[in-house]
């Protein structure tokens, strides 16, 4: 049993105001493995004005400067990346294979901030002027539980490369791995108040942040709904935003695809991060002629995915972060087969032997259509659905007919085609024949995915504010 009983500001780890305590489950047991004692609003207060003291200074900071930061940063998370991905593994019950991936993203976060800020120009001319990109000033970085501490990180790396300072406010489900994280990030011995992190709620801590007027600027990662509740209370001090939210991907399997290749892709990106992830192609669109063809290596490729305990290392899915995730799982997977939807495999319930724990049977229907709510709305688990097309154009429409826009697939055995495909999808990111992340290109989304983008140059742009200096 673990109790966290600290937040840090100021360059320490200090007894937090706020009283309240929140209970640390284990998802693979739903047994208590610890507590977490939440900071509150006069706690956030606190925080914030550490933060703005610091700005001064470090808002002045030169680019190298920064960049030693940076590359102290690396190193002190780079020695303790096998204790982040345990905590990791224990808290959220991310797959070992997984969060092995997701940390090893975070702690690269800091070398790929400091080769892109090598190469970003701090003062351009542009006509007769000179401008110059100057930090925004504190920003609040509000983190959820699927990624925790690799969103920590990113958006920590880009805040510290613009110069600006930080309140964080982890999900309070991640207490113990945030708690790895902070203690790494002291060792990097930056200025006290650079950043501040205060474990709590998001109607407390979160709030605060959002409509303290000494706040610059919000860095979301989370739920649509959360993304729209903060944009509107920004708009009072006009906060800058930079809202990474939900998604419904599309995956189109064109006539022409290997499908022996691209079906066990597809499978992997709806499942990926225990289907717990924003990217997640959940909407797999195929060829209606092709669909009983594609039906068997579906049943195969989810026949091949291990269900179980995240520790292991060939296991796939581990469980959902928490109970509530679980019903809420359970409850789409009964709405589709209200709503008409052939199941083709899993269906409700936990798999044999797993009784104890939040985990979910991998499900894919099929025969669905893109009115029924499991096609429209995020469920966030390891649920697909599969949904056919007669006409490139119909399969483009159907792709596009969603209320999100963060990420598409497409694949092809002509990438000519695939590229023609993957430019008309409304998405911030298109990945053709494969599962690819490029850490240095923007990532966001279109319509209700968010607003603005995060990773390499344009990620640093959204925490900078351009000033023109003419003479």
């Amino acid at each position: 049993m673990r109790t966290i009983n600290k937040i840090y500001l100021n360059g320490a780890f200090v007894e937090p105001h706020g009283t309240e305590v929140f209970d640390l489950v284990s998802p693979v047991t739903n047994q208590m493995i610890g507590r977490v004692v939440l900071g509150d609003e006069e706690d956030t207060r606190r925080a914030i004005a550490y933060a703005k003291a610091a700005f001064v200074h470090f808002s002045r900071t030169a680019k190298e400067e920064r960049i030693a930061y940076l590359q102290r940063l690396h190193e002190a998370v780079m020695k303790k990346k096998d204790l982040l991905t345990a905590a990791m593994v224990e808290e959220y019950g991310g797959p070992l294979q997984f969060s092995r991936m997701s940390i090893e993203n975070g702690v690269s976060a800091f070398a790929r901030a400091i080769d892109t800020l090598r190469g970003f120009d701090l003062e351009k001319t542009m006509g007769e002027s000179k401008v110059v990109l100057e930090p925004l000033g504190v920003v609040g970085i509000i983190t959820p539980w699927n990624a925790s501490n690799s969103f920590i990180c990113n958006k920590l790396a880009t805040a510290i490369s613009a110069g600006c300072t930080v309140v964080i406010k982890p999900s309070e489900m991640s207490a113990i791995q945030t708690q790895v994280l902070v203690e790494c990030l002291h060792e990097a011995g930056l200025p006290a108040g650079v950043f501040n992190v205060v474990n709590g709620l998001g109607n407390v801590v979160g709030a605060e942040l959002t409509r303290n007027r000494d706040i610059a600027k919000i860095s979301f990662t989370g739920s649509t709904v959360v993304g729209k509740t903060i944009a509107r209370s920004a708009v009072d001090t006009m906060k800058r935003v930079t809202l990474e939210l939900g998604g419904k991907s599309p995956n189109i399997i064109l006539d022409d695809a290997d499908v022996s290749k691209a079906i066990p892709l597809a499978v992997m990106a709806a499942f990926m991060n225990s289907g717990q992830a924003c990217i997640a192609g959940t909407r797999l669109l195929v060829p209606v002629e092709r669909l009983e063809e594609i039906k068997p290596l579906v049943r195969s490729a989810v026949e091949g995915i291990k269900v179980g305990d995240p520790t292991k290392e060939d296991t796939n899915i581990g469980p959902m972060v928490s109970r509530k995730q679980y019903e809420r799982v359970q409850q789409y997977i009964r709405l589709g087969m209200e709503e008409g939807a052939e199941l083709l495999t899993g269906g409700e319930g936990r798999p044999k032997g797993l009784e104890a724990g939040n985990f979910v049977r991998p499900t894919v229907f099929v025969n669905v259509t893109n009115d029924m709510r499991i096609a429209r709305e995020e469920i966030f688990g390891p649920v697909l659905s599969i949904l056919t097309y007669r006409t490139e154009e119909e399969a483009i429409a159907i792709a596009n007919d969603t209320d999100y826009g963060l990420q598409a697939y497409v694949s092809s055995s002509d990438m000519e085609r695939a590229y023609r495909v993957a430019s008309r999808l409304i998405a911030g990111r298109v990945l053709v024949n494969g599962l690819k992340h490029d850490p240095y290109a923007p990532f966001g989304g279109f319509k209700q995915s968010g607003m603005g983008r995060e990773y390499g140059v344009y990620g640093l742009e959204e925490y900078m504010e351009p000033k023109a200096i003419i003479s």
